[in-house]
């Protein structure tokens, strides 16, 4: 509980951080609205299945990433521009940072909720789909970000953060994916250990 208690504190604190004085209220909606749901979501989950230590500090992690693009739009993250002048870079990168993540998190997310409900054991077929999830999920939100265009015209500017970039949809989703693989290739044996501490603790318990 003291874990979750730490969750919540740094949770609201971001949040508040990131509502106070925004760039521009529409766009924190729009670009905070997966950190809101993710709250509830996050609960209902410990409520049936206590997350393993990892996933919540993922999540978090995601949730943060968001707030940050939320209160700046992705496309004028300060440090990020610091970063562009110092490489030379014609764009601020924070957006990649975010499609990156994008495709990181809901990997790890998809293979614990299939790994706990029992859908499919420790397996490459198991990273494999939760690489396609991730992609899926990252195809999606550029389709979102599409209807959201068409919705509101020059009011999604900010939102879509192309930045002048033609091929920014295309790179979005490679991030994601290059996101997805990493997850798997990096954590997915640190993510099976907690696993196994849970369902031996869940024994204990019982």
């Amino acid at each position: 509980m003291k874990k979750m208690a730490l969750w919540l504190v740094v949770y609201t604190m971001v949040l508040l951080w990131s509502l106070y004085q925004p760039h521009d209220i529409f766009t924190w909606w729009m670009e905070a609205l997966p950190s809101l749901i993710a709250l509830p979501l996050l609960g209902w989950f410990y409520w049936k299945h206590r997350p393993t230590p990892l996933i919540s500090v993922l999540v978090l992690l995601h949730c943060c990433v968001l707030f940050v693009g939320a209160k700046y739009t992705y496309a004028e993250v300060p440090l990020f521009d610091w970063i562009a002048e110092l490489f030379d870079w014609q764009r601020n990168n924070y957006d990649k940072l975010g499609h990156f993540a994008q495709g990181f998190i809901p990997a790890m997310l998809c293979r614990e909720v299939l790994l706990r409900h029992n859908v499919l054991k420790p397996s490459g077929w198991c990273g494999f789909l939760c690489v396609c999830f991730a992609l899926a999920l990252s195809a999606f939100y550029e389709l979102i970000e599409w209807w959201v265009a068409v919705a509101t015209g020059d009011g999604a500017e900010a939102f879509l953060g192309t930045q002048g970039y033609v091929w920014d949809t295309q790179s979005d989703m490679l991030f994601a994916l290059i996101g997805a693989i990493c997850a798997m290739v990096t954590l997915s044996g640190w993510h099976n250990r907690q696993l196994a501490a849970l369902k031996q603790l869940s024994k204990t318990s019982a």
